[in-house]
């Protein structure tokens, strides 16, 4: 079983599995300026209550498997962390702006899906089946 994270009123495990691609899909992403990348997205993560499991690129994009709390705000975090990234990027490897046009290091827009756990399938058929007797038997509401 994995371990769950907890706060002060709640036990939780969230899993989000982002990916941000490079605007225009320019090949800017080598090993080291993915690894610095990662160094950034690790440094802003934590104020946000969020924990990079798994990180992996190709030259034009990343895939980001991370761990959040209910009160981390990821819409507010992906942009502080596309900024910041952005910027310092551009001014630690300064051959990227060569291909880059204009200012723009990230994609405006982003995928972001949620993970692990059980299928939505088994999850809608166990609260579909919740209140049944052991029989099988649905239970009407005003029983």
């Amino acid at each position: 079983m994995r371990e769950l994270d907890n706060n002060a009123h709640s036990v939780f495990l969230l899993h989000y599995h982002l990916v941000l691609v490079v605007k225009y899909r320019r090949k800017v992403l080598s090993e080291d300026v993915s690894a610095r990348a990662r160094e950034i997205f690790e440094y802003i993560a934590p104020k946000y209550n969020i924990t990079c499991e798994e990180w992996n690129s190709d030259k034009d994009h990343v895939h980001i498997l991370f761990r959040a709390h209910p009160n981390s705000e990821i819409s507010r975090f992906i942009n502080a962390y596309k900024s910041a990234s952005s910027r310092l990027l551009k001014k630690e490897f300064p051959q990227i702006r060569e291909k880059l046009w204009k200012e723009h290091f990230w994609s405006q827009s982003f995928c972001l899906l949620t993970t692990g756990g059980a299928p939505v399938e088994v999850i809608r058929k166990y609260i579909e089946t919740q209140g049944e007797p052991k029989g099988g038997r649905k239970r009407r509401r005003d029983e």
